[in-house]
């Protein structure tokens, strides 16, 4: 019985020592490789890639951190039933990520968005494009590796039709999800320029009232003689009767503007 150490092509064994190696099937004489790179949701979003060596008559899981090979006792099953739990984790931990998006999506409808809003949309957006871009790969790889297989004798078409649908599904998922997050900023930008109008208006507002009593202040406050009101005792009174009605009339004027608007 060959040795499945000196079966493997010393370059395939590079690729299946590689921890961020891309998703991959390539057929051999003797064997063939197949490398799935899956996007794992835990705390953090990570990137495993799983690689199987596969033999007319076995399989093998390469355990990257023995450097060893184990012997799965079967030519399809057992790495369809690693991957599938792979996926199924993968789909149940991005229902997290879709939860997430429907509160910031509630968040901006009830106008209570965090400080934090943005660095999460960040967050989400670089996660998501990043599950998208790696289940593109795998999916097209598992494409592949069951058109190479479907015509061999004990080959479950079924089981690996409905892991390639699992891909599919979350890579659509992603992409729906992606699409979402786009509305969602466009939402939050809109409502921030709208908060920044409404202060440049009020601020405008506040400008156009103190700009005619400052102007007042400052014509009164000349120190030259021949200045309105100073003959008399009631020239304070006279300057304040004069403000008030100069602000009386900006109110006026402000009001009449936004009328006609």
């Amino acid at each position: 019985m060959t040795n499945i150490h000196d079966l493997v092509d010393n370059l395939h064994l590079e690729d299946l020592q590689n921890e961020k190696h891309p998703s991959i099937f390539d057929e051999n004489d003797g064997y063939e490789m197949l490398i799935l790179r899956l996007p794992v949701i835990l705390d953090e979003l990570e990137v495993v890639s799983t690689g199987f060596i596969i033999t007319p008559d076995n399989s093998y899981l390469y355990m990257r951190d023995e450097e060893e090979f184990k012997a799965l006792g079967s030519r399809f099953e057992a790495p369809y039933e690693i991957l599938d739990g792979m996926v199924d984790e993968l789909l149940k931990a991005f229902d997290g990520y879709r939860d997430l998006l429907e509160d910031m999506e509630e968040s901006l409808y009830l106008n209570k968005t965090a400080d934090s809003f943005m660095n999460q949309w960040l967050k989400l957006k670089r996660n998501i494009v990043r599950i998208e871009r790696i289940l593109i790969h795998a999916s097209l790889t598992m494409d592949r590796a069951i058109e190479y297989y479907e015509k061999s004798n004990n080959f479950p078409l079924n089981h690996y039709i409905d892991l390639h649908e699992h891909m599919e599904r979350t890579m659509r998922s992603a992409t729906l999800q992606l699409s979402k997050l786009d509305y969602i900023y466009k939402f939050y930008t809109t409502q921030m320029n709208e908060k920044i109008n409404r202060s440049i208006f009020v601020l405008t507002i506040i400008s156009a009232i103190f700009l005619p009593l400052n102007l007042v202040v400052g014509f009164f406050g000349i120190n030259t003689s021949g200045l309105p009101f100073t003959g008399g005792t009631s020239g304070t009174n006279s300057v304040i009767i004069l403000m008030i009605c100069l602000f009386v009339i900006t109110i006026f004027a402000i009001n009449f503007i936004k009328k006609r608007i």
